[in-house]
């Protein structure tokens, strides 16, 4: 194959498409024969776009005994057998799920088919007795006991998490749907479900007691996701061709692609994890750009933080314990593991002997799009005027324009809709916090807290900004509290100059007051 001429997976989620149309593949197939061959039913929680359907259809076709699509691959030194099973698999994410309607119609959809390979007896009526069904037929014609693969169970229960009755509907039908599946344990080969949510949440496979949880393991922690160790080797090639795109050199592209993609963890002691969606998108276009979010906004999310009264400035750097990820529960109304599951956050730091795990945003791609998105549910206003100012006030400190930078951040505050529910400190210090967040995407920029709570520090080409914000108070109170306090001491041996700014914001104009600047010499 002609190593300058690359086809990338983006979009497919077929393991014999992939393998048949010479597409770029990461080989996990060692996982996969561990996997397949270890136990025998087991559930992956993992985001999406993180190649969870891709891993099913690898089974799928593992499974089926196609040999040829291995060829080249880990499996092929490994499997000695190539056994042929029967093979059901159901696919969730084929549609939306606004009425009980579309799950009956896709379980429907699926019985069907396979009943035409398999039979069906007129006594079946339901779909749990035709899956009961199916099963042991397969089983019984073929001598082989069969392989049941769920990829996305969860699908219909996020589709209805903002409507618990149409939820409890669909929970209790997959729950009889599913039950023949410990009941005919002795027909069964393998089992493996996938999802975004961790199945406790969703109790629907409360009767699979022998089931394996690996979301978290430190041995399956690389099965979906592409490792450094896999990046600088089965993917040299492209990390060459996008460092000679981008007028780069081979590491300057590594630490790029690192910064971007990279970044998350799935386990306490998992390697970094690059999104496979994201870096083959980079390498398609040989651009660093934000694909993944622009697969869809959280907007569940956002109302789950809103409703719950998280503080977001906590996100970066929050602590969890295990059994927050694990908390039996109908509907999600803690923020933290589904933002964790969903991909938004991962661990950072674990800590063995409190068993806690601190969570951050995986990479600048992630952080950057979350951000983005929450803007608007916070100040109001299109995502495109935010994005405007973030960058306005870049350029006005670039230019060394510190009162216009100022006069520009209340601007910006005045054109919030004064009309907002939520008028509490903590939403304009919100809104603080998230802007410099937001700055922090072009320039370097620590915002340690927000408002009242501690510093922001700017850092430019030629100067640092320390900025402290007093609530109701003085520009000589912030910046009392900046000397007080040493924010600005760090930076003084710093070539570059050192700038203070105290500024009051005025809780009943709901805007920047007077502030002040003093130049360090």
């Amino acid at each position: 194959m002609d190593t300058t001429f690359r086809i990338y997976p983006i979009g497919i989620q077929n393991f014999e498409d992939l393998r048949n149309n010479n597409n770029v593949y990461v080989d996990k197939t060692e996982l996969i024969y561990r996997l397949a061959n270890t136990n025998k039913v087991y559930f992956l929680s993992r985001p999406r776009r993180f190649g969870k359907s891709l891993l099913v259809s690898t089974l799928d076709a593992y499974f089926r005994g196609k040999k040829e699509l291995f060829q080249g691959l880990a499996m092929e030194r490994l499997e000695k057998e190539w056994n042929v099973y029967p093979v059901l698999h159901l696919d969730f994410s084929m549609t939306k799920y606004t009425a009980l309607s579309d799950l009956l119609g896709q379980l429907n959809l699926n019985l069907y088919d396979w009943e035409k390979l398999y039979g069906k007896e007129e006594v079946e009526g339901t779909p749990a007795e035709r899956f009961r069904g199916v099963i042991r037929r397969a089983y019984e014609q073929t001598g082989k006991p069969v392989v049941v693969l769920i990829d996305e169970y969860d699908a219909p229960l996020l589709d209805s998490n903002h409507l618990p009755e149409l939820q409890n509907e669909l929970r209790e039908e997959m729950r009889k749907f599913f039950s023949p599946l410990k009941a005919q344990g002795e027909y069964l080969r393998f089992l493996f479900l996938t999802g975004i949510s961790k199945f406790s949440q969703m109790s629907i496979f409360s009767e699979l007691n022998n089931l394996q949880n690996i979301s978290m393991r430190d041995d399956y922690s690389a099965i979906c996701g592409i490792t450094e160790q896999e990046l600088r080797t089965q993917l040299k090639t492209d990390i060459e061709m996008m460092a000679q795109a981008n007028n780069e050199t081979y590491e300057e592209a590594c630490t790029h692609l690192k910064q971007q993609y990279d970044g998350y963890h799935f386990s306490e002691n998992c390697e970094d994890i690059y999104n496979p969606f994201s870096l083959f998108n980079a390498f398609a276009q040989k651009r660093y750009a934000n694909f993944w979010f622009s697969t869809g906004t959280p907007t569940f999310l956002i109302n789950i933080l809103q409703q719950s009264n998280f503080d977001i400035r906590e996100l970066d750097g929050a602590t969890a314990t295990a059994e927050q990820f694990d908390a039996p529960t109908n509907v999600i109304t803690d923020p933290l593991p589904v933002l964790y599951q969903s991909g938004y956050l991962t661990i950072k730091e674990y800590d063995p002997e409190f068993q806690l795990y601190t969570l951050a945003y995986p990479n600048k791609e992630v952080r950057k799009g979350f951000i983005e998105s929450l803007m608007p549910a916070y100040v109001h206003l299109p995502a495109r005027e935010n994005t405007f100012y973030v960058v306005s006030f870049i350029k006005d400190l670039r230019a060394g324009k510190l009162t216009e930078c100022l006069e520009r951040i209340r601007s910006f505050f005045a054109s919030i809709p004064n009309d907002l529910e939520n008028k509490q400190e903590k939403h304009y210090q919100t809104i603080f916090y998230l802007l410099f967040r937001l700055m922090g995407q072009y320039v370097d920029t620590e915002v340690k807290s927000a408002i009242g709570r501690a510093d922001v520090v700017v850092k430019m080409q030629d100067a640092i900004y320390v900025f402290e914000f007093k609530v109701d108070g003085t520009p000589e109170e912030a910046l009392e509290q900046i000397n007080s306090k040493g924010y600005a001491i760090p930076y003084q041996s710093d070539h570059r100059k050192v700038v203070k700014i105290g500024v009051n914001f005025d809780s009943a104009t709901r805007s920047i007051g007077d502030w002040k600047i003093v130049e360090i010499d």
